[in-house]
């Protein structure tokens, strides 16, 4: 684990563009990882002094790509589920160096779930990654955070304007650190980051198991059509007698005339109260029933487990 502190963090062009588009074109919040590398710099300034040569190396974090995650990685207390994270991860070769969040019309600083989440996922040394062109082989935990925030206010609705700021969390101070941030821009020294750009795109899980014969589909649909014809012939002995058309005589002047059919059809709606009660009762006595019999197995899987 190295808690060295970054000097500053740089982003490529595209990936900043990329990321804010992804955000401003979202009808919400969005949270995702972030992807690059660690670099330590050689220092311009060689001194002979020993205090100087003791002093932590120079890190440059580089994001060069992003996943806006469909499925949260970490619960509503910000804390990171690692196999879910992993499953991120499963098809991203490059090292993680943290994550993002974007929201709306908020200040332009982490809530403590933020902090909670940063800290969290700064803690899983198994994600972390190496740092490249270092003395001695060291690793860095993803502990870089980006925020984005749309302004609270904007009397011009024609201009979107969205500020970010960068942090790092630090294990030491238990606290985060603002980083300025580097943008990687056009020109000719910068050529090759926009020709190497590639957005990251996480595709839903698909269902690749091999499917069932045709004849078995045949026999699943006719099952399933069996079954929607007998719940729809019990609904329809439920509701036999009170048809529409026969409850509507039973309303305005030509009621008085109905009374016979309006004390058979009350007659008949308790017989089905009473049958639907008893079939109630039945059913929870049966589920009384299941119940006792699992507490008993339990109990006793428990004991036979006990005496080994």
């Amino acid at each position: 684990m190295d808690d060295s502190p970054l000097q500053k963090i740089a982003i490529s062009g595209p990936t900043l563009a990329s990321l804010i588009q992804r955000f401003s074109t979202s009808p919400s919040s969005i949270d995702g990882l972030l992807f690059g590398h660690v670099t330590q710099l050689t220092p311009l300034n060689l001194s002979d002094d020993s205090a100087d040569s003791a002093d932590s190396p120079t890190l440059l974090a580089t994001v060069t790509g992003f996943l806006s995650s469909p499925s949260s990685f970490f619960d509503s207390s910000g804390i990171v589920n690692p196999s879910s994270l992993r499953r991120l991860l499963h098809h991203h070769n490059c090292s993680l160096l943290g994550w993002f969040s974007a929201r709306r019309k908020t200040p332009l600083r982490p809530s403590m779930r933020e902090f909670s989440v940063t800290a969290s996922l700064s803690s899983l040394s198994q994600f972390s990654s190496s740092i490249k062109n270092a003395t001695k082989p060291s690793n860095f935990d993803p502990c870089v955070f980006l925020l984005f925030a749309s302004p609270s206010v904007d009397h011009n609705t024609h201009i979107h304007t969205h500020e970010y700021r960068a942090y790092q969390f630090r294990g030491t101070g238990n606290s985060f650190e603002a980083k300025s941030i580097q943008v990687i821009n056009i020109g000719p020294a910068f050529r090759g980051h926009y020709g190497s750009f590639s957005p990251n795109s996480m595709f839903p899980a698909l269902d690749c198991e091999v499917g069932g014969s045709p004849m078995k589909e045949d026999e699943e649909r006719l099952s399933r059509m069996k079954q929607v014809a007998k719940d729809k012939k019990e609904l329809d002995d439920y509701a036999e007698g009170f048809e529409i058309g026969k409850l509507s005589k039973l309303m305005g002047s030509e009621a008085t005339s109905y009374t016979a059919g309006l004390e058979d059809l009350y007659e008949k709606m308790l017989v089905k109260i009473q049958n639907l009660t008893r079939d109630v009762e039945n059913s929870s006595v049966k589920v009384l029933e299941l119940e006792s019999y699992n507490k008993k197995l339990k109990l006793k899987i428990l004991r036979s487990a006990a005496s080994e």
